[in-house]
């Protein structure tokens, strides 16, 4: 695992939406992580790192 995921992977953790944006970039991603962010923030921070961990 290199320094820059180890870097999102925390950011997901603080600010789910803020790692999705940075790694895949606008998108439905980005739409999907912040609607389960704010309904419930556990879930948005899952799917943050389900999403770091696709590439």
């Amino acid at each position: 695992m290199d320094i820059k995921k180890l870097l999102l992977i925390i950011i997901a953790i603080l600010l789910p939406p803020v790692s999705v944006l940075l790694s895949k970039g606008v998108g439905k991603d980005l739409l999907i992580n912040v609607l389960l962010t704010i309904l419930m923030f556990v879930p948005g921070i899952i799917h943050a790192i389900w999403v770091l961990f696709q590439d």
